[in-house]
């Protein structure tokens, strides 16, 4: 195997990484401020589209994580990023929050439910029956569907809950259209991420909670990948994936001294 070139920038899931159910994971807090001291480019991010930059920055901040706004990279903006590269100054119908609703008018979209170009489904706690009815209709009439990422379930305190994946299955079963997801996996939102804080793929590391978004993403981006146990996966779950994380530890406090 190649030599791995030295980690010069970090990239890190949120939930299950970082915090858990609301409260700081231990270690986290080391690990942002060791990162903050030594300079080196970093993000963190969230499939979760529900959530501003700005919302995200002071709700870690409430838990004592000092992150800054601009190092904050959410599948929000990573759907926004993506349609303004592919149709600048376009139109769509969203079903989501105002992570996703501001992150679309950041880029100049227009948000309408007449004959949009897209539709855009992220994640919301309120999903309607009415909304996605006529998400059926508009991508029926030729609405392009966008889905901000491809998970099935959330997290919350009573237990799992149905989230944009399992909304984006419904709406694939009524239209026989499957979604682009901007998301993780998907190594767009981690390329676009690099590039927003002049990144590069062979001297970054991500660090995630899942095999199946966190792990995939960082490697068919060209990165080195770390698992995290604070989160979803075992270490038996590890087992039933055809790859494998660069290297999996028991939480976020054993990376502190690699920064």
């Amino acid at each position: 195997m190649a030599e791995r070139k030295p980690i010069e920038s970090w990239l890190t899931d949120m939930d299950g990484v970082l915090i858990h159910e609301g409260t700081p994971i231990p270690g986290a807090d080391a690990f942002i401020k060791r990162l903050r001291e030594s300079g080196k480019p970093f993000l963190v991010l969230t499939n979760n589209s529900i959530y501003t930059p700005r919302d995200l920055q002071a709700r870690l901040s409430r838990m004592g994580l000092d992150v800054p706004v601009d190092n904050i990279w959410t599948s929000a903006l990573a759907t926004a990023k993506f349609l303004d590269d592919q149709r600048p100054g376009g139109t769509a119908y969203v079903i989501g929050e105002a992570g996703l609703t501001t992150a679309l008018h950041d880029i100049g979209y227009v948000l309408t439910d007449h004959e949009p170009d897209y539709v855009v489904l992220g994640e919301t706690r309120t999903y309607s029956f009415e909304a996605m009815t006529k998400a059926v209709r508009l991508i029926n009439g030729g609405a392009r569907f966008i889905c901000t990422n491809p998970d099935e379930t959330g997290p919350s305190t009573e237990g799992p809950l149905p989230a944009t994946g399992a909304v984006a299955a419904l709406i694939t079963k009524a239209t026989g259209k499957k979604p682009y997801f901007a998301g993780k996996p998907n190594p767009l939102m981690m390329r676009t991420g690099l590039n927003a804080i002049g990144a590069h793929s062979e001297t970054s590391a991500m660090i995630g909670d899942r095999m199946d978004t966190d792990v995939l993403a960082g490697l068919e981006a060209g990165m080195q990948t770390f698992l995290v146990l604070t989160g979803l996966t075992t270490v038996e779950d590890t087992e039933q994936f055809p790859y494998r994380p660069t290297r999996t530890v028991d939480s976020i406090a054993d990376l502190v001294d690699l920064v």
